[in-house]
This record gives structure tokens, C-alpha cells and sequence, in this order.
């Protein structure tokens, strides 16, 4: 009984630690997210593709820089300029930008998304049932 007593603590210590831990994380995303810690769809969007491996590449002949996801996504630069500037995104500046600069997500923009996910999706509001009428039930799906 002792043995598992003292796991048993040491576990709540590790649980505090960790806790202690993540709230500079949170605090960072809560504090640099755009509309008050609500992403928009694009944004949302071009961080799930950022999540899954994306680079920055400058066409040698045009200049225009453009990032390609892994999955074939191009998030415009303009986009990807913005989520840098809120401290989401970060790019690793060591490779030159025509072989392609690998871009990825923050602390703050994987918790960002990870709260996005969190977030439930707003429905139209429903009419309230009758009174004494039983719970409506899900069409059966065929």
C-alpha cells in the first residue's frame, strides 16, 4: 500500500509539473491568436497544412515567393506573413529560400489549432420541443 501511495503522489507531481508547464504555452496562444482567440476558417486551414509539412519557395525567375504544404495546399504569402507576424508560424531562415525555406507551427499555433479543434461548432439555434413530447430521435441513416 505504501508503494502504490507514493506512485500515487508522484504521478499528482508529474500532473503539476506538466500543468505548470503548459500555461506560458496557453497563455502565448490566447494572447497572439487573431479575433480575440478565435481563428477564421483560412487560418484554421492554412495551419492544418502548415501541421502536415510545408515550405517556402521563391521562383527563380519571377521572384514571387509562394508555401506549398505537404498535401499540395498553397497558402497564399500574404497569409502566411500574417500568421508569422502573430506568432503561429515560424520559418527556418538556415536554407535559402528558391531550395525552400521549411515553415512550421509554433507552440502557440499548434495550441491555437489544438483550441480551434476544442471549440464546438456553432449550429442554428433549434425550436425547443413541445411540452410532455418525447426527445426527438436522428433519422436512421440507410
Amino acid at each position: 500500500m505504501d508503494q502504490l501511495e507514493e506512485a500515487a503522489n508522484a504521478r499528482d507531481a508529474a500532473a503539476q509539473e506538466v500543468l505548470a508547464a503548459l500555461e506560458p504555452i496557453e497563455a502565448a496562444a490566447a494572447a497572439s491568436t487573431p479575433d480575440e482567440g478565435r481563428l477564421s476558417t483560412d487560418d484554421r486551414a492554412a495551419l492544418l497544412a502548415i501541421a502536415g509539412g510545408a515550405k517556402l519557395h521563391e521562383h527563380l525567375l519571377t521572384g514571387r515567393l509562394s508555401v506549398t504544404a505537404s498535401s499540395g495546399t498553397r497558402i497564399p504569402y500574404p497569409q502566411m506573413q500574417q500568421l508569422e507576424r502573430a506568432g503561429l508560424t515560424v520559418r527556418d531562415t538556415s536554407h535559402p529560400v528558391h531550395a525552400g525555406q521549411p515553415v512550421s507551427l509554433t507552440d502557440a499555433g499548434r495550441a491555437a489549432l489544438l483550441d480551434a479543434r476544442r471549440t464546438p461548432a456553432t449550429h442554428a439555434p433549434t425550436s425547443p420541443a413541445r411540452p410532455g413530447a418525447p426527445p426527438s430521435t436522428p433519422a436512421k441513416r440507410r
